[in-house]
């Protein structure tokens, strides 16, 4: 293997332009001609495909059900809560006329055509589908209500990065109403509890559960939960969301149902999300030098077959083995879904062929020449370590599950490794602007009154934020800053 690293610049040399170059090589996605925007590419849309299918069954195996509703959103709709429209105000796309005409040779919206009522494009959904939860819930019988929804989203960005921080985002929405205040509760922890599932035992990707400070927390929340996981750099990137509405969005929307009593009552509510921001996160945290390396569970293809031929002679024999091998493997079942295979024959150099798989991040690539067919085996290279090795044919077959799940839990390992090596408690103020001003800070963790002075000098002094306060039972302890009394401990870092 070559020396020469495939990606520059390195992590170490440049963070940010390494992250983009990943992106390119992998041949995730790229920016559209629309502004702010991206085309995800079909190796990105992929890894898309396989997040989508399986957190899918892990909501309705939890007893949601799929629908879908508008992409515009009514402005007086947004008006209703008065802290949501304040949290949305700045990034709104809005629509206000319908119809186009051309003037002067250029084409501008009709001045006829001006709509009674401005539409937004869809910044959140629980407005709208509030409204229409309020027509379908009368009593109790029909509580909880339990819905999600995947669609696109259009927040206005003024700095856009691929797949971190984009103008439209794919995600999913889960929007639910229940009777009472602890049930709806419950279901926040619940889908927070399947979304680290997900995150860790698919994506490999090590979290820290917690929750946001007001500054921080969803507009119009009661409560905002989080997932926060560590990049490479050490920054903090916000995984996935769930929020705990309270009434206020049943008020709102006049969200009521009537009692076993007969009483009237206004529901509670919930929202909770995961966007595709989580393919950033995987290729920042599981990346390397060389290119994109994805773990077995979300791979869109596990094995590449790379066949070696030099010459036409043996062509026919090299391929057809190459065939054989792809229908053996494909038919191994594994976590729930048959393994996808593909045979490389691309008409370029076989160096060439290798590192573009390399930069893909496919798990396994295997090699596959005349000399291995009459020793009845195959030359594996494993992309997460590079490690290459000679493996008999029958014995790979037999072992693919077990090598593609070590890889995947070696991955796991190696970023909670690095998560916790990097989070650091903190005793004092000037202990965290010290730790801060390292430029290998990471996470720090220490007591904290919640005071808003405070987090806000901390953003301004050091573009640090709250990333989330931790929900375990801490003794009593002093708040770092102000040496307040307090049970309560955060998790700090700087964030994308």
């Amino acid at each position: 293997m070559s020396k020469k690293n495939a990606i520059t610049p390195t992590r170490e040399e440049d963070y940010a332009s390494w992250y983009q170059e990943v992106v390119k090589a992998a041949d995730l996605a790229e920016h559209s001609p629309v502004r702010g925007c991206m085309v995800i590419k079909p190796w990105g849309y992929g890894l898309w495909e396989n997040i989508q299918r399986i957190l899918d069954k892990k909501i309705k195996d939890t007893g949601h059900k799929n629908a879908y509703f508008p992409i515009f959103v009514p402005l007086s709709f947004l008006e209703k809560e008065a802290s949501h429209v304040e949290g949305f105000a700045k990034e709104c796309a809005i629509v206000t006329h319908h119809r186009l005409e051309k003037k002067d040779g250029k084409l501008v919206p009709a001045e006829d055509s001006k709509l009674e009522e401005p539409l937004v494009v869809r910044p959140t959904s629980e407005t709208i589908i509030g409204e229409m939860f309020s027509k379908w819930i009368e009593s109790y019988r029909d509580l909880p209500l339990l819905i999600n929804q995947w669609a696109n989203i259009v927040r206005w960005e003024m700095r856009t990065r691929l797949f971190l921080r984009t103008t439209e985002f794919l995600w999913q929405e889960g929007h639910t109403a229940h009777q009472t205040k602890k049930e709806a509760l419950e279901e926040v922890f619940k889908m927070l509890g399947e979304y680290k599932d997900f995150l860790e035992n698919f994506l490999a990707i090590p979290v820290i559960k917690g929750r946001k400070t007001e500054m921080e927390k969803f507009p119009g929340a009661d409560d905002t939960y989080c997932l926060e996981a560590m990049m490479q750099d050490k920054k903090a990137l916000q995984t996935c969301t769930s929020h705990f509405l309270g009434q206020n969005f049943a008020k709102v929307s006049d969200i009521k149902f009537s009692d076993e009593k007969g009483n009237l009552e206004y529901a509670w509510t919930t929202s909770w999300g995961m966007t595709t921001r989580v393919i950033g996160a995987l290729v920042m945290v599981h990346s390397d030098d060389d290119g994109l390396i994805v773990p077995p569970k979300i791979a869109p293809t596990e094995i590449v077959i790379l066949p070696v031929i030099h010459s036409d002679e043996m062509k026919q024999k090299i391929l057809g083995f190459c065939e054989k091998l792809k229908k053996d493997l494909q038919n191994v079942l594994y976590h729930n879904k048959n393994l996808v295979v593909e045979i490389d024959t691309r008409d370029i150099r076989g160096g060439e062929k290798k590192w573009s798989w390399i930069k893909k991040g496919v798990p396994i690539i295997l090699e596959i020449g005349l000399r291995d067919i009459e020793n009845e085996s195959v030359f594996m290279l494993k992309r997460f370590n590079l490690e290459k090795k000679s493996v008999k044919t029958q014995d790979f077959i037999k072992n693919i599950k077990k090598i593609l799940d070590d890889i995947q839990s070696e991955m796991f390992e190696k970023a909670k490794k690095m998560q916790e090596e990097n989070t650091q408690e903190i005793k004092s103020e000037d202990e965290f602007y010290s730790f801060f001003k390292s430029k290998k800070a990471g996470f720090a963790k220490g007591y904290f009154c919640l005071g808003p002075k405070i987090e806000k000098k901390l953003k301004d002094d050091l573009s640090v934020s709250v990333r989330c306060i931790l929900e375990e039972n801490f003794e009593e302890g002093t708040c770092i800053f102000c040496s307040k009394k307090t049970k309560t401990k955060a998790i700090f870092a700087k964030a994308y």
